[in-house]
């Protein structure tokens, strides 16, 4: 029997259509573009605006894009990945709504959530389902509707997150192309440095958490970025280490877009061109589960059928890694 291979076969996204520039936040708290430019590389991001839409909205609409794309019938979806920060609701899995909405009636789904790294940890997941030979196409999809936790006057997160959504399907494969390798981590100590303090089990939402802003993202900007910038490039060098490949042998590096500086460290530890770079952070900010594959959507007319991609991506708790990828096919 040939050796199964999970590919990557599909992609789909999409982002609301109203833009937050630096030039509107700058009307919004006591910021600039130049400083926000400086230091993240984001220029605008996209806000879902509808008070009435959630994280949902914008899988539904990517999972659609990568059905219309990639023509495929939803019935013969096996199963749904959610990746998400930002559900619906707590206990009724966004992913298993969405599956529904989308004629995904003869898939399982459930949410996946490890903050900024659940996309990667999602692909993990899809690919080892997969090469089991017991699923034929799997849906991964990262979504999040960073909007609806972010405090819009606190000037260190607001002018960071954006919303967006994007999808990918992973099939098998017999050429030994798709995922190749993967280094995953996890750090507690990460807990209290990046999070939503209350709305969960330990902190239940109450009149005075409202009061104090405690539903909203918080972050320790300096440890979040130090921590990022090791570990990403940490990982992404393991796994070039691991697999005998050299910085010519990269075709593109795919990383999470949460700052420019933390990508331009990545990429500089791994003496990679900056050609070799996919960077779409400047239009869409950090859209968490949703930036992996929105540079994938936004790129995928560069990937070539047998181009090696590493991906990389850190996030809160914490959780990190970096997954090797041989891409499976040329854009029609």
């Amino acid at each position: 029997m040939n050796t199964i291979t999970a590919a990557i076969t599909a992609v789909g996204a999409y982002v609301p259509d109203f833009v937050l520039s630096n030039k509107v936040l700058e009307t919004m708290v006591d910021t600039n573009d130049e400083w926000i430019t400086t230091r993240t590389g984001i220029k605008e991001r996209r806000i879902l605006k509808d008070a009435d839409k959630g994280t949902s909205y914008l899988a539904i609409k990517a999972a659609q894009d990568l059905i219309a794309k990639a023509n495929i019938d939803p019935l013969e979806i096996d199963m749904v990945i959610m990746a998400t920060a930002t559900p619906d609701m707590m206990v009724a899995a966004t992913g298993v709504y969405v599956a529904t909405e989308i004629g995904a009636v003869n898939a399982f789904a459930y949410d996946l959530q490890a903050a900024c790294s659940s996309f990667l940890y999602g692909m993990s997941t899809a690919a080892a389902y997969v090469q089991s030979g017991r699923y034929k196409k799997v849906l991964l999809i990262g979504a999040d509707k960073m909007s609806s936790i972010v405090d819009y006057t606190d000037r260190a997160t607001c002018i960071i997150f954006g919303d967006g959504a994007g999808a990918v399907l992973f099939e098998p494969n017999y050429e030994g192309l798709g995922l190749q390798d993967e280094y995953l981590r996890s750090d507690g100590v990460g807990r209290d440095f990046l999070k939503i303090p209350a709305g969960g089990s330990l902190i239940p939402a109450s009149e005075e958490t409202i009061k104090n802003r405690q539903h909203n993202i918080m972050q320790d900007g300096k440890t979040v970025f130090k921590y990022a910038v090791t570990n990403m490039a940490d990982a992404s060098e393991l796994i070039l280490q691991r697999n005998n490949l050299t910085k010519e042998d990269v075709s593109w590096l795919v990383p999470h877009q949460a700052n420019k500086r933390i990508i331009d460290a990545t990429a500089g530890r791994l003496d990679l061109d900056e050609s070799k770079v996919l960077v779409n952070i400047e239009r869409y900010g950090n859209t968490t589960s949703g930036t992996l594959p929105l540079v994938l959507a936004d790129f995928e007319h560069l990937l070539k059928k047998g181009d090696n991609v590493i991906f990389a991506a850190f996030g809160g708790g914490f959780t990190w890694g970096s997954i090797y990828l041989k891409w499976a096919y040329d854009k029609k």
